[in-house]
């Protein structure tokens, strides 16, 4: 009998550790390889870069510096403004539908930030109501136009201030990548348009499997 009884132990063991091994491999975050992910559009450089001289203000008032940027998450950032008629809610849009499909554990580790290169009209009450129209926790900032692009040149970001036709208003160009930044505060890489909610996801997924 003990020999049964043995062999029937090991036999729910053996099942045992198949089942933990199935739950596991059916449930755990599938990443992207970055092969792949950089044929989708979503670039990392081989080096990445430090910032430095940011003088920026975040929406509730606090300054934002490049020490803000090293808070041990991963900085998704784009250059946009309120009145962008549709790359930036769109873009928005797409990265605060990204972050409700993270778990909670990887939204620990995300932070969308708008960075408003349209300071004449964006106050910072205006910019954090519609930066957290898109997420609870995403986060606007903003500053003058010669510290805006001090930080725009350091991650291959652009904008122009284009006068409007008649009566219309001024428009702004600018860049529609999403910016990388990765958990010490350095330029980590980008995202090109188009942008997808797919793409975010599983960019941030390699990223953060990385570390």
């Amino acid at each position: 009998m003990s020999g049964v009884r043995a062999t029937v132990i090991m036999c729910l063991v053996f099942i045992g550790i198949v089942l933990t091994a199935f739950v596991y491999n059916t449930t755990k975050v599938k990443t992207v390889s970055f092969d792949e992910l950089q044929k989708q559009g979503s670039v990392m450089l081989p080096k990445p870069r430090a910032i430095a001289d940011i003088q920026l203000q975040a929406d509730n008032g606090s300054a934002f510096t490049e020490a803000s940027l090293a808070q041990g998450s991963w900085t998704f950032l784009f250059f946009g403004f309120t009145n962008c008629p549709d790359i930036c809610p769109t873009t928005m849009s797409l990265m605060g539908q990204a972050v409700n499909e993270l778990t909670p554990e990887e939204r620990a580790d995300f932070r969308g930030v708008l960075v408003s290169i349209d300071p004449e009209r964006d106050d910072l009450d205006a910019l954090g109501a519609y930066a957290r129209a898109f997420s609870p926790e995403f986060v606007g900032v903003t500053g003058t136009i010669a510290n805006l692009a001090t930080f725009a040149t350091q991650v291959n970001a652009a904008f122009q201030k284009m006068p409007g036709q008649g009566d219309e208003p001024y428009s702004i160009d600018h860049t529609g990548n999403v910016v990388i930044v990765n958990p010490f505060g350095h330029y980590h890489g980008f995202i090109k348009m188009p942008h997808t909610r797919a793409k975010l996801v599983e960019t941030f997924r390699a990223l953060r499997a990385s570390l």
